[in-house]
């Protein structure tokens, strides 16, 4: 474990277990790289190298005020990468991670990625405007924003107690120690850097991005996702891909990489390994 520091200042945390291929995990919004904890010991199991980071703002890393927008997301990225001297590796993003993995490959470059996998993600654009039709209205962001800035604290309870992982769902038993580690890592981050997140998730426009990357992409995604619709996201973005694969599971929601870890990480290292 240990911290880079960017271009600006900023330091980002990041953890590095392991040696061999390296496989660099990128979190969801508003939460850190304890998210993957699943998928890293995993990995780290299997003789990979795993690595993730809290993205600015995020969990151990600097509580900044400005820079919460994708462009510094990926730059973020670049610089873990660089710093580590990562090449071979395979980029795993889930939600708001998967965009910074897209913009990431369409800003830096493939030369150090052998491949990528987006899950639940964001791509090609959340919010609805007229070329999306599909997409989210902006009022559902702003509310999204409204109950970041003014109840923090019992919003980030209610989403993983709710939606996030389908515990809303009949016949679904919540796990309270799922709900309270969301919670302990969304709070751990800095308010302005999850309001300023929301921003840049639901209004990016990933769709130049996806056209870009050459490298195999899989693009994993529940279709009872109430967070990223799985209609207006994964299959689009599928499309995009000059070399993506599109893999659907039915009635997974958006956490998934927590609630249903076995199924992803073995379809995460079936794809590493073709």
């Amino acid at each position: 474990m240990g911290f880079v520091t960017t271009r600006d200042g900023t330091e980002i945390f990041y953890k590095d277990w392991g040696s061999g291929q390296p496989v660099v995990f990128s979190h969801g919004w508003p939460l850190s790289a304890d998210d993957w904890d699943p998928q890293m010991m995993f990995f780290l199991e299997r003789g990979f190298r795993v690595v993730a980071h809290d993205r600015r703002g995020h969990g151990r890393s600097t509580q900044v005020v400005d820079g919460h927008d994708m462009h510094h997301y990926a730059d973020d990225l670049a610089a873990v990468v660089e710093h580590l001297d990562l090449y071979d590796a395979i980029h795993v993003g889930h939600s708001t991670g998967g965009g910074e993995v897209v913009h990431y490959l369409a800003r830096h470059g493939q030369s150090r990625a052998a491949k990528a996998a987006i899950i639940s993600a964001v791509p090609p654009l959340m919010v609805q405007t007229d070329a999306n039709p599909g997409g989210l209205p902006k009022s559902v962001f702003d509310d999204l924003q409204f109950q970041t800035a003014t109840r923090r604290s019992s919003f980030f309870r209610d989403l993983p107690a709710g939606p996030f992982y389908g515990f809303n769902r009949d016949g679904v038993e919540p796990d309270e120690g799922v709900i309270q580690n969301w919670w302990r890592q969304g709070m751990m981050g800095g308010a302005k850097a999850h309001y300023d997140g929301i921003v840049a998730f639901s209004q990016t426009d990933f769709t130049e991005d996806l056209k870009k990357i050459s490298i195999p992409v899989l693009v994993m995604h529940g279709d009872d996702d109430q967070i990223v619709p799985y209609a207006d996201a994964g299959p689009l973005s599928a499309e995009l891909l000059p070399n993506g694969t599109l893999k659907t599971y039915p009635g997974f929601p958006h956490g998934m990489i927590t609630t249903q870890a076995d199924v992803i990480n073995a379809d995460l290292l079936t794809f590493i390994q073709s």
